[in-house]
């Protein structure tokens, strides 16, 4: 059933002058008043209606990339390329050009749902929601329901980065193949006879971290069960106790500092470190200088992601490739219907290994 204004006048307790000037900004209303209509508002789900030919020529023109963090390049290559891709094409003229708007949630989850709401109350034409899903049950069930809401009324909803959600909701899901990623990367390793490998991990939280997380401790199963199977079990196979080895954090460079020191801390046997990303692997690299480790002699570290700074650390890191901008062009192209959805909506997008000068085979341990 449709909310409407006397609705949310009726939940706010005021007249429904009152709601249409907190909501137009046209007349002084009093700060306990207007909070109390804002809270109804959200409480009610209420989208602010006018006449059609201002709905068609004044907010179907907008469309939003929500984003985790913009200062953060995994995150801003994607969401620049998608705006380019939402632009590319138009005239410049009324109803060829799309305003897009980068929201930046700063990784909470609060924020994220506040972003859609927002959107929604615009009609936005299209919301691009980039990275990892946080793991939370009440948040997943908070945002099925708001994209369920926004497809309904005529939002398309493209995922780029992330795992597919239920509820039919959303128009196109690129999903980037972390699990795959990771267990390359730990089988680069093993291959080079790395056996005693650190891991910082991200936020436990997130998609991202878990599929990524997944992929490598798959990858060192596998080994240590081929070490078994082939006799070599024991001091050079792989441990047990992947948890002692694995230490979580943010997806900054501090974490990876801080982070690496622990895990030396714990087992200065170590020979290999893997990040979660690249920005968490340049830590762990001045983590190992400080102790006056060398990379790769001494201790391997590799990342994930293949940001542009990657190729020019020194030594060069070795990482995984995602192609961020690719899948965010695809995104802005999908959101816009510029290009048709994959085949049952979802596709996933393929990571590259990328073996560069910061991994060896290990000569100590």
């Amino acid at each position: 059933m449709t909310v409407t204004l006397a609705d949310v006048a009726a939940r706010a307790r005021v007249s429904p002058a009152t709601v249409s000037r907190v909501l137009n900004g046209n007349y002084p209303v009093a700060a306990s008043t207007r909070e109390r209509v804002l809270r109804a508002v959200d409480d009610l789900d209420y989208v602010l209606n006018g006449p059609a030919s201002s709905l068609a020529a004044a907010t179907s023109d907008l469309v939003g990339i929500l984003v985790n963090d913009i200062a953060d390049p995994f995150f801003g290559i994607m969401a620049g390329a998608a705006q380019t891709a939402i632009g590319e094409g138009a005239s410049g003229r009324a109803g060829g050009e799309k305003l897009a708007v980068v929201c930046n949630t700063g990784g909470s989850p609060e924020r994220e749902l506040t972003y859609l709401t927002l959107l929604q109350r615009q009609r936005a034409a299209a919301v691009v929601l980039t990275g990892g899903a946080l793991e939370d049950p009440d948040h997943i069930t908070a945002m099925t329901a708001k994209l369920g809401k926004l497809a309904d009324a005529g939002t398309t909803i493209v995922l780029c980065g992330r795992p597919p959600v239920s509820g039919g909701a959303v128009t196109a899901t690129l999903a980037f193949d972390n699990r795959g990623g990771g267990r390359r990367l730990a089988e680069h390793l093993i291959g080079l006879g790395h056996r005693r490998i650190g891991y910082v991990a991200g936020p436990g939280e997130r998609t991202t971290t878990r599929h990524r997380l997944e992929g490598h401790r798959a990858a060192l199963e596998a080994a240590r069960a081929a070490d078994a199977a082939g006799g070599s079990a024991g001091a050079g196979s792989v441990p047990e106790d992947q948890e002692r080895l694995t230490v979580h954090g943010l997806y900054d460079r501090r974490s990876g500092y801080d982070a690496t020191l622990e895990l030396l801390r714990r087992d200065p046997d170590l020979t290999a470190i893997v990040a979660a990303n690249d920005t968490v692997a340049l830590g762990a690299c001045a983590a190992v200088r400080d102790l006056g480790l060398r990379i790769p002699e001494d201790v391997s570290v590799a990342g994930f992601d293949d940001l542009p700074f990657s190729v020019d650390a020194v030594p060069a890191l070795t990482t995984v490739r995602l192609p961020l901008y690719e899948a965010g062009v695809r995104a802005g192209r999908l959101a816009m219907g510029k290009e048709a959805p994959p085949p049952g909506g979802i596709a996933t997008v393929g990571a590259e290994l990328m073996a560069r000068a910061s991994t060896a085979p290990p000569r100590r341990g």
